[in-house]
């Protein structure tokens, strides 16, 4: 009968110098096709980084600014007439705002001039009218 004070030890089975030269082998074949691939990876990415973003031109900041101003409307007022922010505003009369389609047209029926295409700051022509 085995009481407590017997003890059983439970052991792996210790690695053969072998099995041991296969497992470096494999993770430095698995380290050489991660380094070929990284680089390329870095290749790709140094010829690819070179974009640019987009900006709204100064004509067409000025012609909101003057549009505005003759319409005698704050930024806040104008910002609260076609439903956006007054940092928006302020961003298009700056030139930093990246354009934004919906809000140039927003900008064209409130001030009612052309922001976009040819003519831009001329007046918009009547609705039913065609050009």
């Amino acid at each position: 009968m085995s009481g407590w004070d017997d003890v059983t030890i439970i052991r792996k089975k210790t690695p053969t110098s072998s099995s041991n030269a296969s497992a470096t082998k494999k993770v430095s074949q698995a380290n050489a096709a991660y380094d070929k691939d990284g680089q390329k990876l870095a290749k790709i990415d140094r010829e690819t980084e070179d974009f640019h973003v987009e900006k709204v031109s100064m004509d067409v900041g000025k012609a909101i600014m003057k549009a505005r101003q003759e319409k005698e409307f704050t930024q806040k007022d104008l910002a609260t007439k076609i439903n956006e922010k007054a940092s928006v505003i302020q961003d298009y009369e700056s030139g930093r705002a990246q354009p934004n389609q919906q809000v140039l047209g927003k900008l064209e029926r409130a001030l009612g001039v052309k922001l976009r295409g040819k003519d831009i700051g001329e007046p918009l022509p009547a609705p039913g009218s065609k050009k």
